[in-house]
């Protein structure tokens, strides 16, 4: 049997403006059926790679795919991809509903297909509002919600979750593990990197343009191990007492210890030899901010 076409696929893509490289060689694929994380530091290339793959910009170098093809040689590529780039793309007059009236015709959609999306991003209530009035969070289901009409196999959502509030933050988590549990594919970049190890299958992470590393979430936050925090009255005792003992310290949020290089029984055994008192000692697994922040080097945006 052959190998299954991936949903999205970049190869050796290069892309300059200028002088200015901001895509370098970057090569992954995105698989059918799974959300796909795409991180990496403001500038990295994210939107770039994003516009190449959905045919807004031209590669320098390297070739891009959607579900095997270029995205130009689609037949009807509305039914094939949804695409959420930005929420500025809407006239402040239009209703929410007039906007994808317009789009679905624009795409030759079923008009049918208006009051469904509305439903399903749970704009039904909202949908003879105009946009020009409409939240940030609003204009955010609204760019979901036209990316939607066409019954698209792929998604790729650039930042969605910007401008909702956490009850909308939790129900586009669960829109998008629904698409994905019925076949669907996502390709999601998010600085809500929280967000994105609940919502996320895998992740590609990409620095100055290039692939830094890919897989599942929990190989890539597993590589960064495990450490111990710590709080006590005497930090300054406790401190030097582990770091006798072999262990990398330093400090914590709210002046608790982050102690790596022991297991949390020796942490205690540590203390408990020198008679400090613990107000708090437990483990604390690699989050999938540690491995950002590990592998791309640089501060969260």
């Amino acid at each position: 049997m052959g190998q299954e076409v991936a949903a999205l696929e970049v190869r050796e893509l290069v892309k300059r403006f200028g002088s200015v490289t901001a895509v370098d060689r970057l090569s992954f694929a995105v698989p059918r059926g799974c959300v796909t994380g795409f991180l990496g530091p403001n500038g990295a290339g994210k939107t770039t790679t994003m516009r190449v793959l959905l045919g807004l910009a031209r590669p320098s170098e390297g070739a891009s795919s959607v579900l095997g093809v270029p995205y130009e040689k689609l037949e009807r590529p509305v039914e094939r991809v949804g695409a959420a780039l930005e929420v500025t793309g809407f006239h402040p007059g239009r209703t929410a509903r007039n906007h994808l009236r317009i789009a679905a015709l624009q795409g030759r959609v079923d008009a049918g297909r208006v009051d469904a999306v509305l439903a399903a991003t749970g704009l039904g209530e909202y949908a003879d509002r105009r946009v020009g009035g409409s939240s940030s969070g609003m204009r955010q289901r609204l760019a979901l919600a036209t990316a939607m009409l066409g019954e698209p196999e792929v998604l790729v959502l650039d930042e969605p979750a910007n401008g909702l509030d956490p009850a909308g933050v939790a129900w586009l988590r669960q829109f998008l593990r629904a698409f994905a549990a019925r076949g669907g594919s996502v390709l999601i970049s998010s600085h809500i990197l929280a967000e994105v190890a609940e919502v996320a299958d895998r992740v590609v992470v990409i620095d100055r343009g290039a692939l830094v590393t890919e897989g599942s979430v929990d190989v890539i936050t597993a590589a960064g191990g495990e450490a111990v925090v710590v709080r006590s009255p005497e930090p300054g005792r406790l401190r030097a007492v582990l770091e006798g003992a072999g262990a990398v310290v330093r400090d914590d949020e709210e002046g608790a210890l982050l102690v790596t290089g022991l297991p949390i029984e020796r942490v205690g055994e540590v203390a408990a030899a020198e008679g400090l008192v613990l107000h708090e000692l437990r483990r604390r697994t690699s989050s999938l901010e540690d491995a950002f922040l590990r592998l791309t080097g640089e501060p969260l945006p």
